[in-house]
């Protein structure tokens, strides 16, 4: 699934993932391939993608929201 998280300034990741977990402000959660489509706002926490290659990547945000919808993830943060 493809991923991208940009802030105002800049995309600080783009890229093809296994799952993405992201700080909601209801709790964290965690997105797979084919997940259902969502829209969800996000806390101030760490959002950590999965890559293919099993290795992890994060990111520390202050809030946001997401969007997922026909296997395509953007993630909109500050």
């Amino acid at each position: 699934m493809l991923v991208d998280i940009i802030t105002p300034d800049t995309q600080l990741f783009s890229g093809d993932v296994v799952s993405v977990e992201l700080p909601g402000t209801s709790g964290s959660f965690e997105i797979l391939n084919h997940h259902a489509p969502i829209i969800s706002t996000l806390a101030a926490g760490d959002i950590t993608v999965s890559l293919n290659n099993g290795q992890k990547t994060s990111f520390t945000i202050h809030g946001g929201v997401i969007e997922m919808q026909n296997n395509k993830i953007i993630v909109l943060v500050d």
